[in-house]
């Protein structure tokens, strides 16, 4: 029987020294064997995005790819309020392995290890794909925020081609972040899907959530 595990705490033994190691993989399998009881959520829970997430996933019987899952708890969220159909991917092992363990009474679900980058998964075949942190974690660069470098542009952009190959058409890309739309927007930006942007005011700090709808 899978446990409940405790929601992580800033631990400041898990912080890199240099904001670069966010991505590799390296310092994610690391760091998920010391999260080994715990879930940690990158800015937002289900609760505070279920608003904005209702108003642009309209069914609950989608089938949602959730990239770069980790050891957040919003797909098991999600599970419980009807989205029942989740893919989750990320390239750690570990915390795959945990997550599956954790989510054993969370049938409809399944995990797999796989690259954001290069996903396993047929053309069109997802409805719904979210990140939630992902995106970002590649984007942690030495380079100028303003000019970034071409290896950062060129894993953004491995990701987000993946995500617009394996999306049906009507499928929504679904992105959830602190990056603000002068810094961001570009990175989305394809002729096979519209762009839309929401703003969550957190107490003075905003967060954003693109949506990226196929035609």
């Amino acid at each position: 029987m899978s446990t409940t595990p405790a929601t992580a705490s800033t631990d400041l033994s898990v912080l890199p020294e240099d904001n670069t190691a966010y991505g590799t993989k390296e310092y994610w399998q690391q760091r998920y064997m010391q999260e080994e009881a715990v879930t940690f959520d990158w800015f937002k829970t289900y609760k505070d995005l279920k608003p904005l997430l209702s108003k642009h996933v309209d069914s609950k019987d989608v089938r949602i790819l959730m990239l770069g899952c980790g050891n957040s708890t919003l797909s098991s969220d999600m599970y419980e309020d009807g989205y029942q159909n989740i893919v989750n991917v990320d390239y750690s092992d570990v915390v795959i392995n945990q997550m599956r363990e954790r989510t054993l009474h969370q049938s409809g679900m399944t995990w797999e290890v796989m690259d954001v980058r290069a996903l396993a998964l047929g053309d069109g075949s997802v409805d719904v794909a979210i990140d939630k942190g992902t995106l970002d974690a590649l984007m942690c660069d030495k380079g100028d925020v303003w000019e970034p470098s071409a290896e950062m542009c060129e894993n953004v952009g491995r990701e987000v081609n993946e995500v617009d190959r394996v999306l049906a058409a009507g499928g929504k890309f679904i992105w959830i972040t602190f990056g603000q739309p002068h810094f961001r927007r570009r990175h989305l930006e394809r002729p096979s899907w519209d762009l839309q942007i929401e703003r969550l005011n957190d107490g003075g700090f905003d967060y954003f959530m693109y949506i990226a709808s196929k035609k």
